[in-house]
């Protein structure tokens, strides 16, 4: 019993490897298991991709060809791409691909703002932050009845639907069975859900219609650029907005 005692793990103490012995300091640090492992493992990395070149060397294919072992040179041990010959493109065919470039762009924009459209027709921005609040004045005869007035009395509705802007159902309908089983709770958390869902989607086309507009207004300013001789800039070219050129009055003969 003693000896078995004696190998339980939790009285044993903590190995540890002795340090460098004084007459030996001046042959630097003792190295210990930990750093060994590491030069181990990094020996035995260097090996393997060494030997994995030497294989993928030894199962190349002669016959091997891509297009950049005739389009590239070696200068100066560094592999540098061959100039081709230049496209020679006209003024005229530059225009020409400007202006197909922007017809193009017009018309996504276009099908963008349709889209968009239709997407406010469907929602009526009814619950927009930006969206200009309503009135709704009511007119009585004297102080008295402003001082009683009730809001849900006079709209017919419950005093929980009052500050609803939208599907706000009067007395008469919430007694109806169609009706009280579209009030109910799950239903508008998901109809609210939805809602923003359509909400995030107009947001997200709304930016695409702005950044195809700045577009097209770039594509034009480079076309006009062609006809233009002397010009000076007014205002340098950021991404929300095109560059704003002066041009040379000229007459017109």
């Amino acid at each position: 019993m003693s000896s078995f005692r004696k190998a339980l793990k939790s009285r044993q103490r903590n190995h540890q490897e002795r340090s460098q012995p004084g007459f030996r300091k001046h042959l630097g640090l003792l190295e210990k298991k930990k750093d060994y492992k590491l030069r181990a493992d990094d020996y035995h990395k260097k090996q393997n991709t060494l030997a994995a070149l030497r294989k993928k060397a030894l199962d190349k294919n002669p016959d091997e060809f891509y297009y950049k072992m005739i389009s590239s040179k070696l200068q100066d041990g560094v592999h540098v791409a061959k100039k081709g010959e230049e496209e020679v493109v006209t003024e005229e065919q530059k225009k020409l691909m400007r202006t197909q470039d922007i017809k193009y762009v017009e018309m996504k924009r276009v099908a963008e703002a349709k889209k968009i459209e239709r997407l406010k027709g469907e929602l009526h921005l009814l619950d927009a932050d930006r969206k200009q609040k309503n009135t709704h004045t009511f007119f009585v005869d004297s102080k008295k009845e402003v001082q009683s007035f009730d809001l849900a009395e006079q709209l017919r509705t419950a005093p929980e639907l009052v500050d609803r802007v939208f599907n706000r159902p009067t007395l008469e309908t919430l007694e109806t069975k169609t009706i009280q089983g579209a009030v109910e709770p799950h239903s508008i958390k998901k109809m609210g859900r939805q809602r923003k869902h359509q909400y995030k989607i107009l947001s997200q086309r709304i930016d695409r219609e702005k950044k195809m507009f700045v577009i097209s207004q770039k594509i034009q300013t480079r076309m006009d650029l062609q006809d233009k001789n002397k010009k000076v800039k007014v205002k340098r070219e950021t991404t929300s907005a095109p560059a704003i050129y002066k041009f040379e009055a000229k007459r017109k003969r």
